[in-house]
């Protein structure tokens, strides 16, 4: 299955080369030109990845980053920055981007990021079209919802980041390296301590008794495993 692409961009020769040349690699891409309305597609449509410039009109890419990460969508997004400057770079990572890029760039590179990206990427396709439920926990994918007996729980955007790899991954024993890398991305802080913290959180959420978990286990010396219904 062609990986489905969503480019926030306003250049018009750069849409055009990149839609052009990411189609003879198999991808179907879609493009918009401004912030807000590449926020709504976002929101409303399901992609494998985001490809997102910084400068852009209406809305820019930092804050369209901050806005989907807010609403609790994980697509993997590469950030294209015109400048190349740290500052950049470090604002784009810490609002959720996983990845970056400055202008101008080498199309090889670009892809070879698209790819590592894609290969990191939770299986959305299988997850969003479902409603996963376990105790008295109901997790809708695609609106990013998470209820408790019809009450709505408020999840942070990475919370429910790590819940739905849990969930995709249930039943396994994953290592806080293997959540840090998967969920956080290999540009985060390689602390394990900050995966320890969410999962004590996420605890807070969605166990009947926190100090007992019953579906977010601890497996000793090694990390979480979810067990679900």
């Amino acid at each position: 299955m062609k990986s489905r692409i969503l480019l926030i961009e306003d250049e018009p020769g750069l849409v055009l080369t990149l839609k052009d040349r990411l189609a003879q690699e198999s991808y179907t891409v879609e493009a918009v030109s401004d912030g807000e309305a590449g926020l709504a597609r976002a929101t409303k449509e399901l992609y494998d990845l985001i490809i997102l410039d910084v400068m852009l009109p209406s809305k820019n890419g930092f804050d369209v980053c901050r806005d989907l990460r807010q609403r609790g969508i994980a697509t993997p997004i590469l950030m294209l920055t015109a400048r190349g400057q740290v500052v950049d770079k470090v604002l784009g990572l810490k609002l959720g981007a996983d990845d970056y890029l400055s202008k101008p760039f080498e199309m090889i590179e670009l892809q070879a990021r698209m790819e590592a990206l894609l290969r990191r990427a939770p299986a959305l396709a299988k997850s969003s079209q479902e409603i996963y439920q376990f105790g008295d926990i109901r997790v809708d994918f695609l609106s990013a919802e998470v209820t408790r007996n019809g009450r709505k729980l408020e999840l942070a955007a990475r919370e429910f980041q790590l819940l739905r790899y849990f969930i995709e991954h249930r039943g396994i024993a994953l290592s806080r390296d293997k959540l840090l890398d998967e969920v956080w991305g290999y540009n985060a802080t390689p602390s394990t301590r900050t995966v320890d913290v969410h999962v004590a959180w996420l605890r807070q959420k969605i166990e009947p008794n926190p100090s007992h978990p019953q579906f977010l286990l601890t497996v000793h010396r090694l990390g979480y495993k979810f067990i679900g219904s």
